[in-house]
């Protein structure tokens, strides 16, 4: 494996964010010498990743020869870090965290596939007098993280509108503010906007936050990918029938959500319960799936958007090589 570079400007900031271990209960599998680690975050964005757990699909389509061990984490940069460690072969993660892990792994690390697209939107506090993107003149945004896909989207909107950051000498400002406080701090008055994934914009306007802008509207119609899956090249050339297997079983995964969408969505609920104690509401689940595309398919021109975003805010120090999206056959 190639040396890895310094894991800069995103962790510098985020620091090592802590990941829980979210064993398998679906029992059997292989020995150590066949065993796939699978990083995912327990998040409707994260679709398949849930669906194929709770059915125990890649259990059953490996049986005895393969183990799966999967583990959840709270934020991208921890499971980029798991994979550099060698600690996971195969992750669902935002495609920014897959950018920068492609180009800090100086190319050890390839995204796959798409998982879903779009599921972000840019709501405004409730009263606000925000109307569009132009209207964010002064006040103080929201993201989940710097660095991480909707900051990256949001960096972009501003850009497009004549508008920067405080930081780049502009009047937005700009704070990563974790998704469940977003609306205590909206309450309180100290933030005015946040761009926000699924389910949490939802969530936000239950609460009685205003969308400005819809999943469809924030970045290119919606034709982003908002998870990716990413594999450790090294356990790819290792083994090629375990992520062949992988792809498969995330295909019919894929399939199979988009067939029937309310079961589905039950699924990934009732999973998320079981790995945090607590599930969404069934409006609240039923708008996110509304807002979010499950498809393996992925927009190069998004990614190639987000690279460059990312290279002038100073999250990665070159474009990423021609490996940054793989075809496996």
């Amino acid at each position: 494996m190639a040396k890895i570079k310094a894991w800069k400007k995103i962790a510098a900031i985020m620091g090592v964010l802590t990941l829980t271990a979210g064993l398998a209960g679906c029992g059997g599998g292989g020995n150590d010498d066949n065993e796939v680690n699978i990083g995912y975050f327990n998040n409707v964005t994260h679709a398949q990743a849930l669906y194929m757990k709770a059915n125990c699909t890649l259990e059953e389509a490996f049986g005895e020869d393969t183990s799966v061990a999967w583990t959840a984490f709270n934020a991208g940069p921890a499971e980029v870090e798991a994979l550099f460690a060698g600690d996971i072969d195969i992750g669902y993660i935002g495609p920014v965290p897959a950018i920068s892990a492609n180009v800090n792994s100086e190319g050890d690390v390839s995204v796959i596939s798409g998982s879903t697209q779009a599921g972000a939107e840019l709501v405004k506090a409730p009263g606000s007098d925000i109307q569009s993107v132009a209207d964010l003149d002064g006040k103080t945004v929201a993201v989940p993280q710097i660095g991480n896909t909707q900051h990256l989207c949001l960096l972009k909107l501003l850009s497009d509108n004549g508008l920067s950051t405080v930081e780049e000498g502009g009047t937005v400002t700009v704070t990563a503010v974790e998704n469940a406080d977003v609306q205590n701090l909206m309450d309180q008055g100290n933030i005015d906007a946040a761009v926000v994934p699924e389910p949490w914009g939802s969530q936000l306007v239950q609460g009685g936050a205003e969308i400005v802008l819809d999943y469809d509207e924030l970045y290119m119609n919606g034709d982003y990918p908002v998870a990716v899956v990413v594999v450790r090249n090294e356990f790819m050339e290792e083994h090629p029938d375990i992520v062949n297997e992988f792809l498969a079983q995330h295909e019919a995964a894929t399939e199979a959500i988009n067939a029937d969408m309310a079961t589905a969505a039950q699924t990934i609920n009732e999973e998320i319960n079981a790995a945090t104690g607590k599930s969404l509401e069934l409006d609240v689940l039923t708008s996110a799936f509304q807002k979010i595309i499950v498809s393996t398919e992925i927009n190069p021109e998004a990614m190639d958007d987000f690279a460059q975003v990312s290279l002038e805010q100073e999250f990665i120090d070159e474009l990423p090589g021609e490996n940054l999206i793989v075809t496996v056959n």
